[in-house]
């Protein structure tokens, strides 16, 4: 009996098995697609041990099939394969997808369009400035818009947490004043790529509204037309303004499974099971430097671009130290999910377990 009880509860403790995949995923064993079965048992046993503090799932997936999966807060009430991840600005990079959906289908013309037009049941912002007349639907993907607008900043007029606290999140980046750059500030002509980077969530928020605009239907129902649905994704949770429109700047809920499809579909340029679901021209674009967003790190399309271990990779990031990170050269995807909000450095966290454990793991 005791045997049968010890074999019950190492099968509890182990990694989901991959079998247990949707069918549109392809599986494979991890030494089938070149990684290392015992780098990744190591791995999982670190997180068990809570070494990474409160990682809640991995998976990886090699060659476009789904190598890894484990889940380390299964039998959770919010937890396991089914659960929808709050991975808080990784939702940026969904926006930027969903902003390509719109330029392929010719609903915007182009990513230098101002986005003026397509707010037009905005009152007149406050602070009027011609210059904020001429923001584009790049200046917004690439966080380098003229307002002043700096999460990092907790004294900054467009704090994040400071659009939270009215009910027009548009109209709060709308009324935004001219962003300021004394002597020590580079301007955008002298900067890096010719822009000037402000990591900036209310921008993405009007951007999202600035979709919808443009396709002339509500944000979550383009997505699931255009994005989702291809995909197999259901059951999206959106958060919402307090006026109703769906937040593209952070907090859309999705599986696990769900964030790996979507780091897939850009590693396989905007292909997914042999339908082109974004243009190839698009996720090329979105993957290019268009500013420097720290000395370490550029900025494409609301998308990362850093260097693990001497591979370039493209980062879809949250708080917390969420990740899809989509390393070209391994043609690898991998999902990082965590609850480390509350953590010292969570970013340092999950990049140490990529770099240590999941790209170490890859033998060929």
């Amino acid at each position: 009996m005791k045997s049968l009880l010890l074999a019950a509860a190492l099968l509890l403790a182990a990694p989901l098995a991959v079998q247990a995949a949707p069918s549109d995923w392809l599986t494979a064993a991890p030494a089938a697609e070149g990684l290392s079965t015992a780098r990744l048992d190591a791995m999982s046993t670190a997180i068990k041990a809570g070494q990474f503090q409160q990682i809640t799932s991995v998976l990886i997936a090699r060659h476009g099939k789904l190598a890894f999966e484990a889940y380390y807060d299964d039998g959770k009430p919010d937890g396991g394969a089914e659960a929808r991840r709050n991975t808080r600005s990784v939702t940026k990079t969904v926006t930027a997808m969903l902003a390509g959906a719109a330029l392929d289908r010719h609903a915007l013309p182009g990513v230098s369009a101002p986005i003026k037009a397509y707010l037009k049941d905005h009152p007149p912002a406050a602070n009027p400035d011609p210059r904020k007349d001429k923001v584009t639907v790049e200046d917004l993907l690439t966080m380098s818009s003229i307002a002043e607008c700096d999460d990092d900043n907790q004294y900054s007029r467009g704090n994040e947490e400071r659009m939270y606290l009215i009910e027009d999140w548009v109209g709060f980046y709308l009324d935004l004043p001219v962003r300021g750059f004394p002597a020590w500030s580079p301007r955008p002509e002298a900067s890096p790529y010719g822009r000037a980077f402000s990591y900036c969530t209310a921008g993405v928020t009007t951007l999202g509204a600035v979709i919808q605009g443009a396709v002339g239907k509500p944000l979550p129902v383009f997505a699931d037309e255009v994005l989702f649905g291809p995909l197999g994704i259901d059951k999206p949770e959106w958060q919402v303004s307090p006026l109703g429109l769906a937040q593209g700047g952070g907090g859309l809920g999705l599986r696990s499974r769900d964030l790996l499809k979507l780091g897939q579909l850009y590693l396989d340029q905007g292909r997914w099971n042999g339908r082109q679901v974004l243009s190839a021209a698009y996720v090329a674009a979105a993957t290019a430097p268009h500013a420097q967003a720290r000395s370490d790190a550029d900025y494409g399309y609301l998308i990362w671009l850093q260097t693990f271990g001497g591979h370039k990779a493209w980062v879809m990031s949250g708080t917390g130290g969420n990740k899809v990170v989509i390393v070209p050269d391994l043609a690898l995807v991998a999902v990082i999910t965590t609850t480390n909000f509350g953590v010292r450095q969570p970013h340092a966290i999950s990049e140490k377990l990529l770099t240590e454990h999941i790209l170490a793991a890859v033998e060929r």
